[in-house]
């Protein structure tokens, strides 16, 4: 089995590239909004403790299914100790199953993740994002927050790719995984 993580700031284009990598691969995606738009709609706010809960029902029956393997996006803040410790974490589940893991960043600056924030595909699949005021508002406090981008030589892992994917179309970063990671 395969586990690809691709991790990025907000509207870097995380889902957009996983569906892209899906359609050339016998991948299948589980992107992090899968979680969060349901919990959102049942309690009517965010619940991170559901979110993760239900995650881990997805993880562990995966890991186990057989399945060639999974694409899994996600923000992340390099700074904070947690956001390493649940990349282990999920990296923990797949592992008994003899999974390779695969990483990749994906890196674009603020003006074009604010464009990206507000394309049909990302509100489609993303209703707490259509809000589009408000949404916008959160990438940019996110920005000021947390550290979502790596710096250099940071990311221990082997397989590790990082793409600047400020004008490359989400199908051609999908082939560039692809053909990286033999996929």
């Amino acid at each position: 089995m395969k586990l690809v993580f691709i991790i990025g700031d907000a509207a870097v284009g995380k889902m957009t590239v996983g569906q892209e990598l899906m359609k050339i691969t016998d991948l299948r995606l589980f992107h992090n909004h899968m979680t969060i738009e349901p919990v959102i709609e049942i309690f009517g706010r965010y619940d991170g403790k559901t979110t993760v809960e239900l995650r881990e029902v997805i993880f562990r029956n995966f890991a186990a299914s057989g399945l060639y393997g999974m694409i899994f996006t996600l923000m992340m803040d390099f700074d904070l100790p947690e956001e390493w410790a649940y990349l282990a974490h999920i990296r923990s589940i797949f592992e008994p199953y003899g999974t390779e893991f695969y990483y990749v960043e994906l890196i674009a600056p603020q003006e074009i993740r604010l464009k990206r924030n507000i394309t049909e595909n990302r509100l489609r699949n993303k209703a707490s994002k259509r809000d589009t005021e408000s949404s916008t508002q959160r990438l940019i406090n996110d920005d000021k927050n947390h550290r979502c981008v790596s710096r250099e030589g940071e990311i221990p892992f082997d397989c590790y790719l990082r793409i600047e994917n400020t004008d490359k179309e989400p199908g051609e970063v999908a082939k560039m995984i692809k053909d990286a990671f033999d996929l």
